[in-house]
């Protein structure tokens, strides 16, 4: 069976998303704002959900058409043969989306598109009522966007930054597919030094020693449709056996974090331990970010600092920043990346950025500032 596949993720993000999305072999990848499409197999689904790190979710795209009514939704909906996969005792909550569309109204999107399901479900088996109580987890979500309706249905559950590790939050935490993207627009590897000097609970950390480490993020959680029963079992099977095969048990990294605040350094210990990454050669230390030096060459410095907005006033974020630039011109081999919302980060890093990215921290619009340094001799 093929599946018309889509990875959300957080604007800014799209070629990240599309680059991982390619390693996996995927087809027909095609990046939209928010968004890679892309074809697979139950195989590929079950790949995609256990290893993409950038992104939100992996939805499956059912069927599109022109809504312009409640009846196009109603109909729309009922041409779909819902009972081909789904069980008599499925629990499918339907969730809505509209933007620039004729139908505006959520609840009521929600409340047709509910019961043109299930009608079908109904007159398929001959029920007049629906348990809903059943294993198979088959979420839908109606995006209704310039009148034109996709009906998409979420393979993942729970969002795929939900590792498992992170079950507590400091204040202004990074979510961890974020994290994840910042350490892949580095040029940081397993063999060179990694620092985040403004460490808080630990994302960022986490996520390189994950990559470092080639340990599938989808490891140790599970997934809606894995209760779907037209996704043969074999192919979560597969993935899983993939993932812990690839998973590298023995190298040790070198990857500190750093953080002036012992009570956040709490959360970031018990992060790893959750994480089942101890004893990697991943640290973490209370020291302020403005005492941080290093004798090593080559290290990298993959950073979110406080942006004025949250944990500091403004004037204390910009003083923090021209303190990391002249931290920066002292370690001249060092590659430092920093994400930040100032609009003037540059002018007080004292070092126009050899590239930016813009990216969005929840809400936050904010440029991923790249620093790269000289290569190691070694490469």
């Amino acid at each position: 069976m093929k599946f018309n596949l889509t990875a959300t993720c957080s604007l800014g993000l799209e070629a990240v998303a599309a680059r991982e999305l390619k390693r996996l072999g995927m087809q027909d990848i095609r990046s939209e704002n928010g968004r890679v499409n892309f074809t697979g197999n139950a195989s590929d689904l079950c790949r995609a959900n256990m290893w993409l790190r950038s992104a939100d979710r992996v939805w499956w795209r059912i069927k599109t058409f022109s809504c312009r009514s409640f009846e196009d939704l109603f109909l729309g909906l009922k041409s779909i043969p819902w009972a081909q996969f789904l069980p008599v005792d499925s629990r499918f909550p339907v969730d809505a989306h509209s933007y620039n569309s004729a139908l505006t109204s959520l609840p009521a999107i929600q409340r047709t598109a509910k019961k043109a399901v299930v009608e079908v479900m109904q007159n398929y088996y001959r029920r007049t009522v629906l348990s809903e109580e059943g294993q198979t987890h088959f979420p839908i979500k109606i995006f209704l966007v310039k009148d034109v309706c996709e009906v998409m249905a979420d393979t993942s559950g729970s969002g795929l930054h939900r590792r498992g590790y992170r079950t507590l939050n400091a204040a202004a935490p990074l979510r961890e597919t974020l994290a994840a993207a910042l350490v892949q627009l580095s040029y940081w590897n397993k063999d060179r030094i990694l620092v985040d000097p403004f460490c808080g609970s630990g994302t960022i950390a986490i996520e390189a020693a994950m990559i470092g480490l080639n340990m599938a993020p989808g490891l140790t959680r599970k997934f809606a449709a894995e209760t779907w029963p037209f996704i043969e079992r074999e192919a979560w099977q597969e993935a899983l056996q993939e993932a812990e095969e690839g998973f590298d048990r023995r190298s040790r990294l070198q990857i500190y974090g750093f953080d002036k605040d012992p009570q956040v350094l709490k959360l970031a210990r018990f992060h790893l331990r959750q994480s089942n990454l101890e004893n990697r050669g991943i640290e973490f230390a209370q020291k302020d970010a403005v005492d941080f030096q290093s004798r090593s060459q080559y290290g990298v410095v993959i950073t979110n600092p406080p942006y004025g907005q949250r944990l500091l006033e403004m004037e204390e974020a910009e003083g923090l920043y021209e303190i990391l630039g002249r931290i920066y011109e002292g370690m001249p081999t060092w590659s430092y990346y920093i994400i930040s919302s100032h609009p003037e980060f540059e002018d007080f890093f004292a070092h126009k950025a050899y590239r930016k990215r813009k990216v969005y921290n929840g809400m936050i619009a904010c440029n991923y500032f790249q620093y790269p340094g000289p290569k190691p001799p070694n490469i």
